[in-house]
């Protein structure tokens, strides 16, 4: 087969193992190193004797996404703050696949920090992409008896800790927009009356940038660290966008991205925010918004 067939071949499966990789991993650059060592091995493999290619693929990505979180654990256990995965600006049709804009969520996506490597690959593989127990056993190397237990202990995991069910987009963005023009305003009373009693803030600075360096609980202290930074920094810019297939939006401070923050709105209230201002995380969207204009 030529190269141009092995290139075509990846290609067409790119965003699929792009998904998986981020998903196990809550990382869109290490997503994207995971895709170029599985290219590096795919482009070594003779084509015509793969028979299927697309398992081939999955089970390259998901061995070397196993290897990465890893490393990722030995990261984390040293990461100042509240580590939140990097957000990832998606196209507003992903939110046609609920069972993929779902698992994309911040929220769920924390819920699935709380997996072990193992079972985070087999959930992925399952519930998003519903991928057989065979294929999958051969992507963990692991038998499919075995995988369907393991299937079953993911998902029941994932059940008991995954938020509330979410509203709708439009009410998503509407909840947001009301977040938006009350920050923009400065009106605390206004921005006070779209925060649920109990919202809980997560900020992720990564000791590198000012953020809390613990989640910040109650709709009053929520308020107060805002305050605090528009004191410090002034009000950014808000940019509503999709972030990780739900409405989110970019903050600005001299036409730069200096934050993404997605929430989580049940009963039309904010009961949980995620702000991402560490600069490693925030290259990617940077990246994104510079080559959209």
């Amino acid at each position: 087969m030529s190269d141009d067939a092995t290139t075509e071949v990846f290609v067409a499966h790119r965003n699929l193992l792009f998904t998986v990789a981020y998903e196990m991993l809550g990382s869109a650059a290490d997503a994207e190193d995971v895709l170029q060592e599985t290219w590096l091995r795919w482009a070594d493999v003779p084509l015509e004797e793969v028979r299927d290619h697309r398992a081939y693929l999955v089970r390259i990505t998901t061995r070397l996404a196993l290897n990465r979180i890893r490393t990722l654990s030995r990261r984390k256990e040293t990461y100042v703050g509240p580590w939140l995965p990097e957000p990832l600006l998606t196209a507003p049709d992903v939110a046609e696949d609920a069972e993929l804009a779902d698992s994309l969520s911040t929220a769920v996506l924390l819920v699935l920090e709380t997996l072990s490597p193992t079972e985070r690959a087999v959930f992925v593989l399952r519930e998003v992409f519903a991928l057989g127990y065979d294929e999958i056993a051969a992507a963990v190397d692991k038998s499919p008896a075995a995988v369907r237990q393991i299937a079953h202990r993911a998902r029941d995991h994932v059940a008991e800790r995954r938020p509330r069910e979410s509203v709708s987009a439009a009410e998503a963005r509407h909840a947001l927009e009301r977040f938006r023009d009350a920050a923009t305003g400065g009106d605390l009373q206004s921005l006070l009356d779209v925060l649920a009693p109990d919202v809980v803030l997560f900020s992720d600075g990564g000791g590198v940038v000012q953020a809390a360096r613990n989640p910040i609980h109650g709709a009053d202290k929520v308020l107060r660290f805002f305050a605090g930074l528009a004191t410090k920094y002034g009000i950014p810019r808000f940019e509503l966008t999709e972030v990780n297939s739900a409405p989110g939006m970019l903050l600005y401070f001299d036409e730069e991205v200096d934050g993404v923050v997605t929430l989580h709105v049940e009963d039309g209230l904010v009961t949980g925010l995620y702000y991402v201002r560490n600069p490693s995380k925030l290259s990617g969207v940077a990246e994104q918004v510079h080559l959209e204009r």
